[in-house]
């Protein structure tokens, strides 16, 4: 019956269907709109929360007051020992080495006019007995013609000769060649005697060997290296120098201390076998002219007697030593003196100003450890902000406290800090 009743009826068939399909499409929307206009009422009824002003909270620093006071700039450079003398020994004669002193050997000292090495003399002593007959026959022959020249000088006036005698009746010329080859003769026994002087070498200062190249019984030729040697009267160390630490030492090209004067002071120190040793130097002279490849100006210092009694302690200051030298540079009066915890990196500084830090440039002459010395940039009696501070802006605000109340404050505030950022 329905079947037919639909067949008969189709119109109403699909006016339901459509009915259905709006039903379906509908209700979600609906559902939708409903439950945002829920959550827009809600939102409607929530009470508004109460508006907070944020306070920013200074920080705690400390601070100390900039200073007037009077100083001496420190320089601290490095250097090598070397010997302001320092030769090789050479033989200006060949021969056979006959003798060579126990003290010539590496590490050996000597005193000036030693003995060190001798070479074979026997053939140079012949030389000289050579040398000496000639003279001798030569000034024979130059007796022999004076004589002879007074000889003729006689007969000519027996003869009653008149007017004056020529100059080869008298053998004036025969003279001069004696008395000429009397000379070469004399030269000759010079040459001889000097020669045999140089068999023999002698130390030419008080010293110490640094190496020997040869020994005795060897066969050596005029200019050969015997050996190397320094005197001890005079070490110098070469100390490389910026020109911002020549302008701290008050040094410049060229220059050299007065006769007389001492030269600017140094107190050199260096680690010699496990022993901290201090020897005092001055510092006497520069190079004329800048290294081309490091741009360094070399000063030298100089330490004298430095095996005796230049020494520290006992100990030497021998060649090669590497040694820190810390140079007494100038005198500064009246200038401004800050704490180094002050110093922030190379030229800046934090003041406080009316309850705010305040970032200042300043012009920095030297610093140590302990101390910053400042030619400009702030003045004396300004506050310099001392303390470590996190997150700098210039304006900031700040509250000076004590050393005991920096500790609390601090402390208080990374509490803070942290209890925020969890």
């Amino acid at each position: 019956m329905p079947d037919s009743y639909e067949a008969l009826n189709p119109s109403g068939s699909r006016q339901k269907l459509w009915i259905w399909r709006v039903i379906i499409f509908v209700m979600p929307l609906i559902i939708i709109g409903a439950t945002i206009a829920g959550f827009i009422a809600m939102g409607a009824l929530k009470p508004t929360p109460e508006e907070k002003e944020d306070v920013v909270k200074a920080i705690p620093v400390l601070t100390t007051a900039a200073r007037r006071d009077n100083v001496t700039l420190k320089i601290n450079v490095q250097g090598e020992v070397q010997p302001r003398t320092e030769i090789n020994l050479v033989p200006q004669v060949s021969g056979l080495i006959t003798f060579m002193s126990a003290k010539f050997i590496e590490g050996g000292k000597f005193k000036r006019g030693d003995l060190l090495v001798r070479i074979d003399p026997a053939e140079f002593e012949l030389r000289v007995t050579q040398a000496r007959a000639n003279v001798a026959q030569a000034e024979t022959s130059v007796t022999r013609e004076k004589s002879e020249s007074l000889i003729a000088r006689q007969d000519w006036d027996e003869l009653g000769r008149t007017g004056t005698p020529t100059p080869l009746t008298l053998r004036e010329p025969q003279m001069a060649e004696a008395e000429a080859q009397l000379a070469s003769a004399k030269a000759r026994l010079a040459e001889a005697e000097l020669q045999l002087a140089r068999t023999s070498l002698y130390a030419p200062f008080d010293g110490r060997v640094t190496m020997r190249h040869v020994d005795q019984g060897e066969f050596v030729a005029a200019g050969t290296r015997l050996g190397e040697i320094y005197a001890v009267n005079i070490m110098d160390v070469r100390l490389p120098m910026t020109n911002e630490e020549l302008r701290r030492a008050g040094l410049t090209l060229g220059y050299e201390a007065k006769a007389g004067a001492a030269g600017i002071p140094v107190t050199l120190t260096a680690d010699v076998a496990g022993m901290q040793s201090r020897w005092q130097a001055h510092i006497v002279r520069t190079d004329s002219r800048f290294d081309a490849t490091t741009r360094v100006l070399f000063a030298y210092a100089e330490v004298l007697d430095p095996f005796g009694a230049g020494a520290s302690n006992g100990t030497p200051l021998a060649p090669g030593i590497f040694v820190n030298a810390a140079i007494e540079g100038q005198r500064l009066d009246n200038i401004i003196v800050i704490p180094r915890a002050a110093l922030r990196g190379d030229d800046k500084v934090y003041l406080s100003k009316n309850g705010t830090l305040s970032i200042q440039t300043v012009s920095v002459l030297s610093s140590n450890r302990k101390n910053a010395i400042l030619q400009s940039g702030i003045d004396i009696g300004d506050a310099v902000i001392t303390s470590p501070i996190r997150g700098v802006a210039d304006g900031m605000k700040i509250q000076v406290v004590t050393s005991s109340e920096a500790v609390a404050e601090t402390a208080a505030h990374e509490s803070v800090s942290g209890k925020g950022d969890e």
